[in-house]
């Protein structure tokens, strides 16, 4: 100790620390307690490696699939509440009943011309008499537009497109027929106007079946209680490339027939039920073998 100004020694002065501490200078230094969790969180210097306060921060960060599934609903009831829906899934007026009359009865005047041989053994004028007895009684039922269906006039309108159908499969097999056994003379005109009729009356058949059983039929259609097509129209997948008012007729579904006769496959119109695929299918197959038996055999007349 330093001697002052007496010649005595002075102690010296207890520091700052001691007298905070409350502690003797000899004794032993305090040991820090343990840092919390959260001093230690933030005394922990920032790297690469995950930490749990980063990995509660990263939590609360909104998912994105969350976001959008929440804008997504909000757009569904917004739509549901302000937007109108396209004509095929809402009521609308019933389909117009001229485009269908034309067609039978183009359809019972091809099997008419038809010449005798392919039509037996059935009588020539049995079959179209029928399917002229049918449709009469149908365009009473619906004389301007397809609203009513009750269970005769649906029974009446299978039946008369069946009719139809098993008339002109009866023609394509005698035709094909007397192609195989080379017994369609010698003149390519007559075996050619034959073909043609067959032909087109099939297009005419299959398009008459896909319009009456496509979400079960015009009547259902029209009033919009079948969610789920049968057939997959373009304007169906986009809608906004068509009329608000837009709906499948019957014209759409003879188009159907004569692209699928003529490209034997499907092209803008998707068959989504497998009844349609079967259809397709069978009506492709039809189409192959009478246009290509009757082009071959008519060239063949041709050359000789």
């Amino acid at each position: 100790m330093p001697p002052s100004d007496s010649g005595q020694q002075v102690p010296p002065a207890e520091s700052d620390t001691d007298d905070l501490s409350g502690q003797s200078p000899g004794a032993d230094p305090p040991r820090r307690s343990a840092p919390s969790a959260g001093s230690r969180e933030q005394a922990t210097p920032r790297g690469p490696r995950a930490r749990p306060g980063s990995a509660r921060r990263i939590r609360q960060v909104p998912d994105p699939w969350t976001e959008w599934l929440r804008r997504a609903e909000q757009l569904a009831v917004t739509s549901a509440e302000g937007v109108r829906l396209p004509a095929w899934r809402r009521k609308t007026p019933g389909e117009s009943r001229w485009p269908v009359t034309l067609c039978v009865i183009a359809a019972i005047v091809l099997q008419l011309l038809l010449p005798a041989h392919l039509t037996r053994p059935v009588p020539t004028y049995l079959l179209p008499a029928l399917e002229g007895a049918l449709l009469v009684g149908l365009s009473i039922a619906n004389p301007v537009r397809i609203e009513r269906r009750g269970t005769a006039v649906r029974a009446a309108s299978i039946v008369l497109i069946f009719l139809i159908t098993l008339a002109n499969a009866l023609s394509a097999v005698l035709l094909i027929r007397t192609i195989l056994e080379s017994q369609g003379g010698s003149h390519a005109g007559p075996l050619l106007a034959s073909g043609a009729a067959v032909w087109a009356t099939n297009v005419i058949a299959f398009a008459l079946w896909y319009w009456e059983f496509d979400r079960g039929g015009p009547v259902r259609r029209a009033q919009g209680t079948a969610p789920h097509p049968d057939f997959m129209f373009p304007q169906m997948a986009s809608p906004e490339l068509a009329a608000s008012d837009w709906e499948a007729r019957f014209v759409d579904y003879f188009y159907l027939s004569f692209t699928n006769a003529t490209a034997f496959s499907p092209t803008d119109v998707m068959p989504l039920a497998r009844w349609a695929k079967l259809t397709m299918l069978v009506q492709s197959a039809v189409s192959l073998a009478v246009g290509a038996l009757v082009i071959a055999r008519a060239v063949n007349i041709l050359k000789t």
